[in-house]
């Protein structure tokens, strides 16, 4: 992406500006919608148009980034070799995890979620999203150009990812294994772009569960504060 070099300003495009009523009626709704958004670890096998991952995808790079730089990439995955190596590579991570690697805190805390060193999800899930950090920017000349605020701007277009997948009907879930650099190689990325999660895509399956544990949420006057 070529980046401008001075201030150009342009009239704001796009706003819609609705009253208040509308807006209030569009934020409860919203907030009905996402409360209806789950993790989900047990994946039905069947397709999912690539259109819809790639729309996804497109909403996820309108996110708002330091200084625009957009530091982040996304690599998705159908071919089933690809995620079983993918697989393969994560289960070993997760297995000197949960044999101790992860520390006696963090294990315990992941007990009500019920996870363990198998991940199914993985390979039954239609589709795997890896989502890459980029250090730093490449000009076209090879060097490089310092990344503005990397990890607030990749969480917050995962964010939108997740939520535009949950609005075209789709289920995900946000899978971690510690340490990740085996991705890089998998999906021929650079040494400057960090792996930082992979998020497998899909329709649940008919018996599909989630842990009670995920359903309780903080309540707003918990999360919120208003001055």
């Amino acid at each position: 992406m070529a980046r401008s070099s001075s201030y150009q300003p342009v009239p704001l495009p796009d706003y819609e500006d609705v009253s208040p009523d509308i807006s209030a009626e569009r934020a409860r709704g919203f907030f009905e919608t996402m409360a209806k958004r789950h993790s989900v670890r047990q994946f039905d096998t069947k397709e999912v148009d690539e259109a819809v991952i790639r729309h996804a995808i497109a909403t996820a790079g309108r996110a708002p980034s330091g200084a625009n730089h957009q530091p982040w990439h996304f690599v998705a995955i159908r071919d089933h070799d690809m995620k079983a190596r993918i697989r393969e590579a994560a289960e070993k991570e997760e297995r000197e995890f949960y044999a101790g690697g992860g520390g006696d805190e963090w294990i315990a805390a992941l007990e009500p979620i019920g996870t363990g060193p198998t991940k199914t999800h993985l390979t039954d899930a239609p589709w795997l999203i890896i989502v890459f950090a980029q250090r730093y920017g490449l000009n076209d000349d090879g060097t490089r150009y310092k990344h503005y605020y990397v990890p607030e701007s990749v969480g917050i277009s995962t964010g939108v990812l997740v939520t535009a997948l949950h609005m075209a009907g789709l289920a995900c879930l946000i899978h971690t294994p510690n340490p990740m650099k085996f991705l890089n190689g998998l999906c021929g990325r650079p040494a400057h772009e960090k792996p930082v999660m992979i998020i497998p895509v899909g329709y649940p399956d008919a018996n599909a569960v989630i842990p009670k544990a995920a359903t309780i949420k903080k309540p707003l006057d918990e999360i919120l504060t208003v001055l």
